[in-house]
């Protein structure tokens, strides 16, 4: 199993920070991360959302990191394709991969914030046919180094695509997923299926079958082999009950905001995204509030000693969840406790679960 760490650059009121603060704490989260042995730093890409999610240009800030870490690995999570075009993308992961020496995971997706799409002048009708056509161009560019391509988005004409990525024949690709029809598709695409904070746990045990049969289904000669990432909010400490006092306020934070952000296409029926609608039955939970006992009862959240989160980890494992993508704090505790929490996790709990020994620095 693999542990990463996972970011959304949040800027809560009531941690009196400002941007520069949360965007050197991350970079320094990943520094320790490096010394830790933690797989993989995952940044998001979205807009639009003050306070919660400030990473609007993740490739810059994985850019630096490149230049201050030597193994962790550093993840696009994600690139939303109906929102970019296919030759940029592709040229910023060629340039990120050569910075990184070879580092770069890439996630894909289509996005879920109808004022994202229509800031960006998309149709969100149009999400999966834009990420189809979006991730066609970046085969090609990462087969041939070139894009060849005339629909319905873009026209493209041979057109040479630099620099190459480093690795050969390009970074483990992955997929947002949410709703079960994602998951088949990840499989059937032959890339890894990133599990979001979006529902229960009971739900995403049953996409992991789905996704580990289509995958047996597809049987296609992939670059890399079947995976599958889980997100939590993670506080790990000692004193169990430190933890839990220490998570409560965070994590409470964290996910009111996120379900906030995805109320528009819970409550509205939106062409391409009827299986969110489908999840509005939980949008009672943002309405009425959210508090920790809730979140921990979804598996949303991973808080306690060493000891109760080896216990949860091991179920997640035997379930099929090859990364965990981890929350240290949710951006929303101080950085020293994120820090104290990653030593505790990395001291006590990761060395019962690594498929290998720990990386030498």
């Amino acid at each position: 199993m693999y542990f990463d760490l996972f970011h959304e650059i949040s800027v809560p009121e009531f941690l009196d920070i400002d941007e520069h603060r949360a965007i050197e704490d991350t970079l320094a989260l990943w520094d320790l991360a490096d010394t830790l042995g933690f797989n993989t730093a995952w940044l998001v890409e979205h807009h639009l959302m003050p306070e919660f999610s400030h990473s609007t240009a993740p490739d810059l800030v994985l850019a630096a990191a490149s230049q201050r870490t030597r193994n962790l690995r550093l993840g696009l999570g994600v690139v939303p394709l109906p929102y970019h075009h296919p030759l940029r993308v592709a040229q910023r992961v060629g340039m990120l991969d050569q910075l990184s020496g070879g580092r770069l995971e890439l996630g894909i997706g289509r996005g879920f914030s109808p004022p994202e799409y229509a800031t960006f002048g998309a149709e969100m009708s149009e999400g999966r046919a834009r990420v189809d056509a979006g991730l066609d161009a970046l085969r090609q560019a990462f087969a041939t180094g070139r894009i060849t391509q005339h629909g319905p988005f873009h026209h493209l004409d041979d057109v040479p695509v630099m620099p190459a990525t480093l690795q050969d024949p390009h970074p483990p690709l992955w997929t947002a997923a949410v709703s079960p029809e994602s998951f088949t598709w990840a499989a059937e695409q032959g890339i890894g299926a990133l599990a979001g904070p979006f529902k229960p746990w009971q739900m995403i045990r049953e996409d992991i079958r789905l996704y580990r049969e289509g995958w047996t289904h597809a049987g296609g000669d992939t670059p890399h082999p079947p995976r599958v990432g889980m997100t939590l909010g993670v506080l790990c400490l000692p004193d169990g009950k430190r933890a839990r006092r220490e998570a409560k306020p965070a994590f409470e934070w964290f996910y009111r905001n996120m379900f906030r952000q995805t109320l528009p296409v819970l409550e509205r029926l939106i062409e391409g995204y009827d299986y969110y609608r489908s999840l509005g039955r939980f949008r009672h939970l943002v309405k009425a509030g959210i508090n920790l006992k809730i979140l921990d009862m979804l598996g949303m959240t991973l808080v306690g000693t060493p000891e109760e989160c080896r216990e949860r980890i091991e179920a997640l494992r035997e379930a099929g969840v090859d990364h965990l993508l981890l929350a240290f704090g949710a951006g929303a505790v101080p950085r020293e406790l994120a820090e104290e929490s990653m030593r505790c996790f990395a001291e006590e709990v990761m060395p019962e679960f690594l498929d290998g020994p720990a990386p030498t620095r």
